[in-house]
């Protein structure tokens, strides 16, 4: 497809080219406007723009004119009167307009700033508010000339448009020049242009681009197309780059490269000194085209470079032969000379671009400018590795490692990586390396952002594989297998395992190589798992390894397990060695097989021979050192049960394809895995069990494989329940013989894992009664020595307490608790025969003070298992009492009495003070004792229920069906187990919130601005040690406390504290459980908000739920006052007579809707101020542009 031609002022158009256009010479004016909007239109259908053939003149406009004025004048000439005939036949139907304002539209005079568009159909919109104007798509407002258009609107390739411009710069070179510069100018977004005497004076190309960037300027627009994410500008970069590309190309092989240096040093002038310029719309085109110019420099110096070496082996060949034709040598030697030439031409212009752009734009202040460099930096080292793979450009790369802009530093990552690819040009990045590895290794080890971590992590892979890095950096990077960030632990895990391999690989060599490992162990049978093989001394090596690397980590392993912790409810959180385990799963085949590492574990190793020859057989050698120590033990344990997991996990996953259907086939292999694996491991948790369980820790990590057992398979099988009773044998005996909380929590887990079964059922309802049979005749034991006067060790009874307490927690225990034991003996002591209840109550009631004023630790710890028992053990009630309620059975003849459990509690409230741990889970479970029973408020007979229409499903049609047949005529009277919370305990609940709110704003640094409450109960028990003496070294620590580590775990636990005893409260209070009255609900709720504001975005949103009862109420419709006026005034039954509850709730209210009043106050008063500095901030942001568009280091 041809293109335009020639734009020269002396080449003349054809008349019958429609793509041509003259401009005309006549001197332009601005005419006397005739309206007062020149650009409304003057046609009746709103075209407000007066169109013309692409081959009209002037004259021919002037004609035009003349026959709207004379229609019946004539041409002579027969085509122009056929042109003019039709366009006079179509204007005859629209009414004149008038010419003066037509002929003003057409010799408008120049101007510099943007058009202004006409207004629709003749009507201006009304003005738009005031915002910040983005660039209008410059594809589609394009005004049809110029290389732009022939780029991005006419559909030309790049690669055509750039041929045609080489043939129009043969014949004008200043006309072709400027198409090129004010191509530039318009993909920055500037309408403004250059002319042919601008491009002639390049000394004044700086002074011309001032002007144009103030006429920019004042556009104030804020995009650009090259950043712009219009339908239009989505290739713009692409497009724009690919021209410059194949004019480099193109004028390279025309040979105007080497012959017309003038053509790329004038464009150098131009975006030069654009790419200096304090705009950055300017100032990033002009660097990417720069850059893509560099680039396409450089595609040129290599294609020279290889033809000239390959010239100079021609000509060396043919100086070698017997008979040298001399012509041709002197031939080749003539094109050599002439390519060495060219490669020298083009290394200069190369060296120019890159000293005057590159030099000061990788560290502009744009960090998009800073990513095109580093981007076009690693191309041209890939591109010219001859020219640009030396060090005096390496180092732009090592020093953009520490650039603030995170996608910087991961592109300069993601370029060195295939930099360190290139095996072949591996030599030349040693002294690189050595000069910034320490800056490679940090980047891995403490960069802010994941993912440049992980990309570093392959990085120093690539590295290891060159042989630079050095041992003490492979162990750093190694010991990230214990991150906490999942994307590092996965990117760093082949890196780990060749960690594994190569101790693998040395202890090899140690036992005798080859020869020696197979006289040893022999080929691996996979039927046996149970025999020694190659895989024990891999798994042997990874637990080395492990061990090794986190050494000197216990108090960070330690501080992770407290963190768990502040997540109340949350998932199981795994150890840092599972978590390693997990990410190394897939990088050590040898963890896949779990049946080896299970067989590995129950290998005795313990007959190994050490002394005479037998020591020095390659057989004794391996066993010898494939022995394993307690914490190696723990480990391989920890790994075990993440490999078993990985498996299932595994054939779960390949049960469907990548486009989620499931196979048939896949099912099947599918439960095969997964059958086996659960017998497998039925037959090898009881093994593992006997022989570790004795230890604590090796008996929890054991336990904790019983968690992902497929307990349907032992429903399918015949002989699954024995096997699984038999597992359930050996989980109780752990539960029994073990005090750890640890072991005691997950031999309560299995048990809770079990009962979700219905098939299993029975036979873990039978081994169940036989734990609680024995802890609780334990329980009658130790309290009746203790009744008695007996010797008593307070250690058992602590210990029996606490697996009462696991086991309320995972099965019903209201007939255990309430049993009484029959004695023959008349002369048994009552404890002996008394309740559960009854005896774990007496516990808490009696919970001692010592003589000194310490309690004992243990005894607390004992009164706390005694408070979740029997807290456990009200659940467990209500849950069985709502169940009868809401079903046909009877109801129960007596209902709970709670009163015993209350006065425990408050009792122990009032005989420990200050934040005891005793006396904050005496006062959650008081708090949550009495929300409990008050779900009982909305079953059976309510006080205002009329006594001719009882609460039943028939008169309450809200009321559930089932909950219908808990009506008066069947159910007890259950007002009595609502109750309020008396109002000495609620005067301890306010003491203890009191206590842990100064203990968290002193920890927290909000003790100035805390406002107490003028009845707070002070208690008189000495605060915290660590914190008197955080609060003594306050000035001269601050700092160090608020940074460190310990700081900040003691502050994360006040606030959980404070937050947990504040969201007990708030439930209590929205269940109504507080007295009502200003001393009671009114009271409580004004005390939780009195330092809403000062204690933390957390506490706030705890607090914000006392507020959720009265939006719902706001958002039904308001009674009537009618109504509310007759009440006043009284009715039937004295109406108008308020209750005491009721004149609570209304000062409840009332003191709501004040706060509420001040909290719009303050919210009005924080939006005026945000207001102000939304202001304020604009001119920042303009004062900040002006500061980031200047140029870094020029």
């Amino acid at each position: 497809m041809e293109l335009s031609g020639s734009v020269t002022p002396q080449a003349s158009s054809s008349p019958n080219d429609p793509t041509s256009r003259r401009k005309s010479g006549r001197v332009k004016q601005k005419p006397v406007l005739l309206q007062t909007d020149p650009y409304a239109s003057t046609l009746p259908n709103g075209s407000g723009k007066r169109k013309r053939a692409p081959n009209m003149d002037e004259d021919d406009l002037d004609d035009i004119e003349s026959e709207e004025t004379d229609p019946d004048e004539n041409d002579e000439d027969p085509d122009e009167e056929e042109l003019k005939e039709r366009r006079r036949k179509s204007r005859s139907k629209k009414t004149s307009a008038k010419p003066a304002a037509k002929k003003a539209r057409i010799t408008a005079p120049k101007s510099t700033s943007l058009p202004v568009r006409s207004a629709v159909n003749g009507v201006k919109k009304p003005p738009k508010s005031r915002r910040p104007r983005t660039l209008p798509n410059t594809v589609a407002d394009d005004d049809g000339t110029g290389l732009f258009s022939e780029i991005f609107s006419q559909g030309h390739t790049v690669v055509a448009v750039a041929s045609e411009w080489i043939t129009r710069y043969d014949q004008h070179n200043a006309n072709a020049m400027t198409e090129v510069i004010n191509f530039v100018l318009k993909c920055t977004g500037c309408d403004s242009r250059v002319d042919v005497h601008d491009i002639e004076d390049p000394d004044n190309a700086a002074s011309k681009l001032d002007d144009l960037q103030d006429e920019y300027q004042s556009t104030e627009i804020t995009d650009y197309p090259l950043v712009s994410r219009a339908k239009g500008h989505l290739s713009f970069r692409a497009t724009m780059t690919g021209f410059f590309t194949s004019l480099i190309q193109a004028a390279h092989a025309a040979g105007l490269l080497y012959s017309d240096l003038a053509l790329v040093e004038n464009i150098e002038v131009w975006v030069t000194t654009m790419s200096s310029s304090s705009i950055r719309p300017f100032r990033h085109t002009a660097t990417v085209i720069s850059l893509a110019i560099q680039s396409a420099l450089c595609s040129v110096y290599s294609d020279l470079a290889d033809s000239t070496a390959n010239t100079l082996r021609q000509k060396e060949g043919e100086q070698k032969k017997k008979k040298v034709n001399k012509l041709r040598v002197a031939a080749l030697q003539t094109k050599v000379t002439e390519g060495e030439r060219k490669i020298g031409l083009v290394n200069t212009m190369l060296d120019n671009i890159f000293n005057a752009v590159y030099v000061h734009r990788y560290r502009d202040v744009d960090p998009k400018i800073r990513v095109d460099c580093v981007t076009a930096l690693g191309d041209w080292i890939s591109t010219a590795p001859d020219k640009f793979f030396m060090a005096q450009y390496l180092r732009y790369l090592g020093w953009v490692l520490s650039d603030t802009s995170a996608p910087t530093r991961t592109e300069v990552v993601k370029r060195l990586s295939k930099l360190y690819k290139r095996n072949e040009d591996i030599g030349r990045l040693h002294g690189f390396t050595e000069r910034f590895r320490p800056r490679f290794v940090e980047m891995a080890l403490r960069d802010a952002e994941p993912g440049i971590r992980a990309a570093a992590v392959g990085m120093l892979d690539l590295v290891r594989e060159t042989g630079l890095l050095e041992p003490d950096d492979i162990d750093n990077i190694g010991r990230l297998i214990f991150d906490s960030e999942p994307r590092v632990r996965k990117a760093v895990a082949t890196f780990f395992a060749k960690n594994i391999n190569d101790l693998f690989d040395s202890v090899v060599e140690e036992l005798g190589g080859e020869e020696g490992m197979a006289e040893a162990v022999g080929e691996d049978d996979p039927d046996d798992p149970d025999v020694p093989r190659r895989s024990w001394l891999r798994f042997k090596c990874l637990v080395e390894v492990l061990q090794i690397y986190s050494s000197g980590d216990e108090e960070v392993a330690e501080r992770d397990i407290q963190r768990a912790g502040f997540v109340a409810g949350g998932p199981e959180v795994n150890s840092r060695f599972a978590l390693a385990a997990q990410a190394v799963y897939h990088g050590l085949p040898d963890i896949r097989d779990w049946e080896s590492l299970a067989g590995y574990l129950l290998y005795d190793n313990s007959a190994v021979a050490v002394n005479g020859q037998a020591s020095k057989t390659p057989e004794h050698l391996f066993r010898e050192r494939c022995q394993l120590n307690e914490v190696e033990l723990t480990l391989l344990l920890e790994i075990l049960n993440e490999s078993v997991k990985q498996r299932l996990l595994e054939a779960t996953q390949s049960e469907t394809d990548k486009k989620g259907k499931k196979g048939k086939v896949r099912v099947e292999e599918s439960r095969e895995v997964q059958e086996n694996t659960a017998l497998r491991l039925a037959e090898v948790i009881p093994r593992l069990l006997r022989k570790f369980g004795a230890n604590p820790t090796t008996a929890v990590a054991v336990l904790r494989l019983e968690h992902v057992l497929n307990l349907e398979i032992f429903e399918e099988l015949r002989q699954g329940s024995t096997m699984y009773a038999s597992l359930l044998d050996d989980i109780n005996k752990q539960f029994l013989t073990h005090v750890d909380q640890g072991v005691l929590a997950e031999a309560s887990s299995a048990i809770l894992h079990a009962r979700r079964f219905d098939d299993l059922q029975e036979v873990t309802d039978s081994k169940l009664q036989e734990l609680w049979s024995d802890t609780i005749n334990s329980l009658r034991t130790l309290a009746g020595a203790k009744e008695s006067d007996e010797e008593l060790d307070p250690t058992s009874l602590c210990n029996t307490v606490t697996r009462i307490a696991n086991l309320a927690s995972v099965a019903d225990c209201v007939n255990v608790f309430e049993s009484e034991a029959r004695s023959k003996s008349r002369n048994a002591v009552e404890a002996m025969t008394a309740s559960p209840a009854h005896l774990l109550t007496g516990l808490i009631s009696s919970d001692p003070v010592e003589s000194d004023g310490e309690q004992s630790e243990e005894r607390g710890q004992l009164t706390i298992d005694c408070i979740k028992a029997l807290l456990f053990y009200n659940m467990w009630l209500v849950h069985s009492l709502q169940s009868t309620l809401t079903s046909n059975t009877p109801p129960p003849s007596h209902l709970p009495d709670i009163t015993p459990f209350a006065s425990a509690l408050l009792t122990v409230m009032n005989t420990r003070s200050g934040l005891d741990p005793v006396r904050l889970a005496a006062a959650s479970a008081c708090l949550d004792l009495y929300t409990l029973y008050a779900s009982f408020r909305n079953l059976g007979a309510k006080p205002s229920a009329s006594k001719n229409h009882p609460p039943t499903s028939a008169n309450n049609p809200s009321t559930p069906p089932n909950k219908g047949k808990a009506d008066v005529r069947r159910a007890p009277n259950l007002d009595s187990l609502v109750q309020p919370i008396p109002s000495d305990c609620q005067t301890c609940i306010l003491a203890i919130f009191a206590a842990a709110e100064r203990h968290h704003a002193r920890l927290s640094h909000r003790r100035s601005g805390l406002e107490p409450a003028p009845d707070d109960a002070v208690d008189d028990a000495p605060e915290d040690p660590e914190s008197e003496a955080e609060n003594e070294n306050d000035d001269d620590n601050d700092n160090d406390d608020r940074t460190g580590e310990r700081a900040q775990t003691r502050k994360l636990l006040a606030e959980k504290q404070l937050c947990e005893l504040a969201g007990k409260m708030v439930l209590a209070a929205v269940g109504r459980v507080f007295a009502p009255g200003a001393d009671g609900e009114a009271k409580v709720k004004a005390r939780l908000r009195r330092n809403e504001r000062r204690l933390g975005a957390n506490y706030r949103e705890v607090v914000a739920f006392l507020e959720e009862k009265k939006k719902k109420r706001q958002g039904k419709a308001k009674p009537k006052p009618k109504a509310s006026v007759a009440e006043g005034k009284g009715g039937k039954g004295g109406v108008g007579m308020k209750s005491k509850e009721t004149v609570g709730s209304d000062e409840s209210e009332d003191e709501h809707e004040h706060a509420e009043e001040e909290e719009e106050e303050e919210e009005e008063d924080e939006g005026a101020e945000l207001a102000d500095d939304r202001i304020e901030d604009f001119d920042d942001e303009q004062q900040r542009r002006e500061v980031e568009d200047e140029i870094m280091g020029d």
